[in-house]
């Protein structure tokens, strides 16, 4: 049986190691995964909490024990589909009635292990051992299938979705694949709940990946291009994109030369584009822009492997300074840009300074959260230690070396995470500039407060501080005050206020602050209300304004203050 998928590339379904698309197979899947209670609920209820924080944890030992010798189908499904474990045709009949084996066969999501093989679930020596006699027949009941990719449930507020991407090493217990597709990551989640939903009308994910984030954007865009450079990337993502039930169109592009195609459906699909980073949409504009690139610092050489979903092929952190100097060349005018990534800080400077600097002449009002910081040695640890690189002492030793060789060649102290968010200003107005550092506990949904944020920053560049001071603010909701006493000071040393959501934000106030936000309950304006603490505290009002107008405006931009 041949069959051909949305690139338009005609081939044996087990002469390629990705999915292919098939509608009427797909709308068997869906209905059986369905039925199987397949859902990030499902999952979790069969489960069970502790062995679905385990796996979370990627721990597998729990889930393996909640599953074994299942004969559910949502168990069938995650021991097969999750855990990498072997299943007789027979049994994946039972959990895929519509779809049964044979059809799992055919859209390349199981392959038949023969006799004598060797190898994980996904390794290309279990891939060899198939025939394309074997998946017209269907084979025997009782034959061992293995996984050909990982496919789980995924879900938001809104939408129940299932992803494919390649067999991690929880499932094969090897070390992954160089040209491997990740699938739903703790950085794919992190960046979908920081994404501002809003409706827009062009979006771009760039660096699709597996297309998690081209299956948010298809929410709230009236029409979206994903790119990746990997084609096996393009293949996962058309298939996940055709699976949820999401239009889609190919382009083999692999240069800027070649454009995306287009649709003017009122609700179109995804265009997905291969390319390198901004290379496939030059000369394009867009409302919103999110990504997950390769943001991973890796040393060049050395052997130490080097990893598309990952690796952007480029020294040190160029390939998101790249991102935030070449970002304005594909945003309209009030268009917003979303990305993670990863910056080195070098000896005797800040990290605040190193974004002052990337920033220098780019045209975009930016705002950059810093989450985390490593230094070189902890860094290293994480990412060699990734992808399963694990293998005999002097290797590992080697990889470490070269990770804290590369890193001393640039003078680097630390490395810090976060997440980026640019806007280009509608108007000639001068960008603003926020560089702020939240390492702890934050909203779960941090769109939101990333759309008010930017709203009320942009606000305040906009308008004067006469401006300002003729708002009657309010005290949000969720702020708390703290006040710290010396023993016997009949005046607090230390005033603090708190947020309660958003980024949790703690700010220290002085007194004239603290009474200021006393009183901001939205009926007097600011500057009424500053002139009457000035006549209390006996102060010149002038001096009052000047003292508290610079924390206001922080409040504002904070949310502290509505």
């Amino acid at each position: 049986m041949r069959v051909t998928d949305a690139a338009g590339a005609t081939r044996d379904p087990d002469e390629r190691d990705t999915p292919v698309v098939d509608e009427g197979l797909l709308e068997a899947l869906r209905a059986d995964l369905l039925d199987a209670g397949f859902t990030v609920d499902g999952v979790a209820d069969r489960l069970g909490p502790v062995a679905a924080a385990a796996l979370h944890r990627e721990q597998a030992v729990p889930a393996r024990l909640a599953v074994s010798g299942a004969d559910d189908p949502c168990g069938i499904l995650l021991s097969f589909f999750t855990l990498g474990q072997p299943s007789s045709a027979a049994a994946l009949d039972r959990a895929l009635p519509r779809l049964r084996a044979v059809g799992a066969r055919r859209l390349g999501l199981a392959v038949t292990v023969m006799p004598g093989s060797a190898g994980p679930a996904g390794d290309e020596s279990v891939a060899a051992t198939t025939t394309d006699t074997d998946s017209a027949a269907g084979g025997s009941a009782d034959e061992p299938l293995v996984a050909r990719c990982d496919l789980r449930p995924y879900a938001d507020e809104r939408h129940d979705w299932w992803v494919a991407s390649d067999l991690g090493e929880l499932a094969t217990g090897a070390a992954l694949r160089t040209d491997h597709v990740l699938g739903i990551g703790g950085a794919s989640t992190t960046l979908a709940a920081w994404t501002i939903r809003r409706p827009v009308d062009r979006a771009l994910d760039l660096g699709t990946g597996c297309g998690v984030q081209a299956l948010h954007l298809v929410g709230h865009a009236r029409s979206v291009v994903a790119t990746d450079v990997s084609e096996r990337a393009r293949d996962y993502a058309l298939f996940n994109l055709a699976l949820n039930r999401t239009e889609s169109a190919a382009s083999t592009a692999s240069t800027a030369s070649t454009a995306s195609t287009g649709s003017t459906d009122p609700a179109p699909g995804v265009d997905v584009v291969l390319g390198d980073l901004l290379e496939p949409v030059a000369g394009q504009r867009f409302s919103l822009v999110v990504s997950n690139p390769p943001f991973v610092i890796t040393p060049r050489g050395d052997d130490v492997p080097i990893y598309e979903y990952r690796d952007g092929g480029r020294s040190g952190d160029a390939v998101v300074r790249s991102l935030v100097r070449g970002l304005v060349d594909v945003l309209e005018p009030g268009g917003v840009a979303q990305l993670l990534g990863n910056w080195e800080v070098p000896a005797g400077r800040t990290w605040r300074e190193v974004w002052q600097e990337w920033l220098d002449g780019v045209p975009l009002d930016a705002w950059v959260v810093q989450r985390e910081t490593q230094d070189p040695a902890q860094y290293a640890e994480l990412w060699s230690r990734d992808a399963g690189l694990t293998a005999d002492g002097d290797t590992d030793d080697r990889r470490y070396a070269a990770w804290l060789r590369d890193f001393a060649s640039r003078d680097v102290e630390s490395v810090g995470f976060g997440v980026i968010t640019l806007q280009r200003p509608e108007s000639d107005r001068a960008p603003w500039r926020d560089l702020a550092e939240a390492t702890g506990p934050v909203a779960a949904a941090m769109g939101p407060v990333l759309e008010a944020g930017l709203r009320a920053r942009t606000w305040l560049a906009e308008h004067s501080d006469d401006e300002v001071l003729a708002v009657a603010w309010s005290c949000a909701p969720d702020v708390t005050e703290e006040r710290h006493h010396v023993p016997g000071a009949s005046d607090p040393s230390v005033i603090l206020v708190r947020q309660g959501g958003g980024l949790g934000r703690a700010v220290r106030l002085d007194t004239l602050a603290a009474a200021y936000l006393g009183v901001a309950d939205g009926e007097l304006t600011a500057g009424a209300a500053l002139d009457a603490i000035a006549t209390l505290v006996e102060v010149p009002p002038e001096t009052v304004r000047a003292a508290v107008l610079p924390v206001l405006r922080g409040l504002v931009a904070d949310g502290i203050l509505v």
